[in-house]
This record gives C-alpha cells, structure tokens and sequence, in this order.
C-alpha cells in the first residue's frame, strides 16, 4: 500500500533520553501532516506505559519493548505510513535485527551528550538515577550503543530544531518517500 502515492517508512529516532528524539519526531510529525501525508508516531513512554507496561528496563525487557515497537512499526509502514519512532533502543543488535526485518528503515541517531541530555532532563531521571533511585538508567548504569552507520545523525546540542526537521525532510524527498 501506499501513501498518497508513496511508499510507508520506519524513521527509528535512537538516542539517550533528553536527546531530543519525541522533540524532533513531533516537529517532522507536524510537518508532513501539513503535506496531508498518513503519518504516526510512536514513543518509547507513551508504548511502555500502554502495550509493554509490564516489562522492566533489564536488557530483557528493552529487547522485548523494541521488538513490539518495531513490528508496530513495520506493520504501518507496510500499509504506506510514515511512521516516527522514538525509541532510546540503547543496543545495536536490536536495531540491526529492526533493520533487517523492515523493508524500508532508516536509522535517524539524535545525537546529543550525556551533560546535555542531563541538563535537559526536566522529568529528572538523570537525578534519580545517579542517586541509585532508578537502576538500569542508558547512559548512567547501563550502556548506549551508538549507531555505526545510520542514515542520518542529528547534533540536536549543535542544530536548532528546525534544521533537523529539514535534514529529515530532504532525506525522504531524496528517497521519494514524500
């Protein structure tokens, strides 16, 4: 199926929290609903706390979420959506594995550093888990795989928000996508 003559896509947004994943993903979300394209987001925080409320942040846990988000995904895409997920998926080998399962993908790495994200963080996470409140937190106590070779990497510490929405937008023009 298609998308007002268009191919569906995965745009998988990886990146510490604070980044700006949702941020941009909402920006470009916004902006192709103004092209009166089929469009839809999904978060990590709004799939955790509906569909995967009962899993925890072991490895286990984040391989199932991203695993259920990922065929979420694959699913609207295939039925030519453009589908934004923001997803902290922390671990490379579940983001090849999403890869290699979803016809039309494109890894979109929002790239910011750990002090930036901190600093960002206004749910206070950071905090909490540099306190020992929360265990397991990507980035504190538990690692971030960054991505080898994704399509496009965002600086969102050295881009204002709207030239990575245009970074975003040419790339699927170029692809023919939109």
């Amino acid at each position: 199926m298609e998308n007002n003559g268009k191919k569906g896509i995965v745009l998988w947004f990886t990146g510490l929290s604070g980044a700006g994943k949702t941020t941009v993903a909402d920006e470009i979300f916004n902006r192709l609903q103004e092209l009166n394209l089929r469009c839809e987001r999904l978060d990590g925080d709004v799939i955790r706390s509906n569909l995967n409320e009962d899993l925890d942040f072991s490895k286990e846990g984040r391989d199932r979420n991203v695993r259920i988000a990922g065929f979420v995904a694959k699913m609207l895409a295939e039925h030519g959506v453009v589908v934004l997920s923001s997803f902290i998926s922390p671990y490379k080998e579940q983001r090849d594995k999403l890869r290699e399962k979803i016809d039309c993908f494109a890894e979109v790495f929002v790239n910011a550093p750990l002090e930036v994200c901190e600093q960002r963080d206004v749910k206070g996470l950071y905090k909490k888990a540099r306190s020992g409140e929360i265990k397991n937190f990507t980035g504190i106590d538990d690692p971030y795989e960054a991505p080898d070779n994704p399509e496009i990497v965002l600086n969102t510490h050295e881009e204002e928000i709207e030239e990575s929405v245009n970074r975003i937008v040419s790339y699927l023009k170029s692809k023919e996508l939109i």
